[in-house]
């Protein structure tokens, strides 16, 4: 089994058209395959997106995790050879959806997420639209031998959420992402995604929108927060190896989650 494996997020635009968006990710994936990747992650809200929100977002929700949606991507992980991950809206009441990541490959959805920390925050109000998802148990998969966790956009300010994740064995951090730009916001971006890497001693991927809704600067850190490959503010996809080697390097010269002396529990 190889220590090191590639893996590449894609940054693009989504819109409120569900062939269109699985267009642009079936080119994505054919890059990403053709580079070697492994994994692909995908911005939140791939599968629809509408600035601002309304009620087309409901209207155009998946109607679980074996949508229409779902199985375009588990198509296109089957002819690239990949593992997809990708933020999808998925129905939750009359009136809301949740916001949610699955990861896909040739046989269906290896893991699923739903957003737990929504966007009320710099103005905006996510859960006007979106239900919470349950605090559950860490949703992680593995491909070759690589063990990936998901968190999704605002979750990435509450390092509690990375820990657990880790806990659950994660190598990766996954964070599909729509990053709503404003004042400070790229750098908060910038420096959350570090310090998650470094605290949790892991790899982090995230995938963004682009300017001029999201701050874009999708990127793949070390487990040191060091930029192993990452994006500007427009469309791209970047391609990095996650070397399991390397992360056993740095959590023994830095054993930071065999020292701690508190745990995380859920509220």
């Amino acid at each position: 089994m190889p220590a090191v494996l590639s893996l590449a997020v894609a940054q693009f635009a989504p819109i409120a058209d569900r062939s269109a968006n699985l267009d642009r990710i079936r080119l994505f994936a054919a890059q990403a395959a053709s580079r070697g990747a492994r994994v692909l992650v995908l911005p939140e809200y791939s599968s629809f997106f509408v600035d601002p929100f309304d009620a087309s977002l409901r209207q155009n929700a998946e109607p679980g995790i074996d949508g229409p949606f779902v199985r375009g991507l588990r198509d296109i992980a089957e002819r690239e050879d990949l593992t997809l991950v990708a933020g999808l809206v998925e129905a939750a009441d009359a009136d809301r959806v949740h916001n949610t990541v699955v990861a896909v490959d040739a046989s269906g959805v290896v893991a699923s997420y739903r957003k737990q920390h929504l966007y009320d925050a710099f103005g905006q109000q996510e859960s006007d639209w979106v239900a919470p998802g349950d605090v559950d148990e860490p949703q992680t998969f593995t491909v070759d031998g690589v063990v990936f966790g998901i968190m999704t956009c605002y979750d990435l300010r509450f390092p509690e959420a990375a820990r657990r994740i880790v806990d659950a064995g994660a190598h990766v951090i996954l964070v599909p992402a729509e990053w709503v730009r404003g004042p400070l916001k790229e750098q908060q971006w910038q420096t959350l995604l570090a310090a998650r890497a470094i605290e949790s001693t892991a790899f982090v991927a995230a995938a963004d929108h682009p300017a001029p809704v999201g701050v874009g600067h999708s990127v793949i850190l070390d487990p040191q927060g060091v930029v192993l490959a990452g994006l500007a503010a427009g469309d791209g996809l970047a391609v990095a190896p996650i070397d399991l080697d390397e992360l056993a390097r740095i959590r023994t010269v830095n054993p930071a989650l065999q020292l701690r002396r508190y745990r995380v529990v859920p509220r």
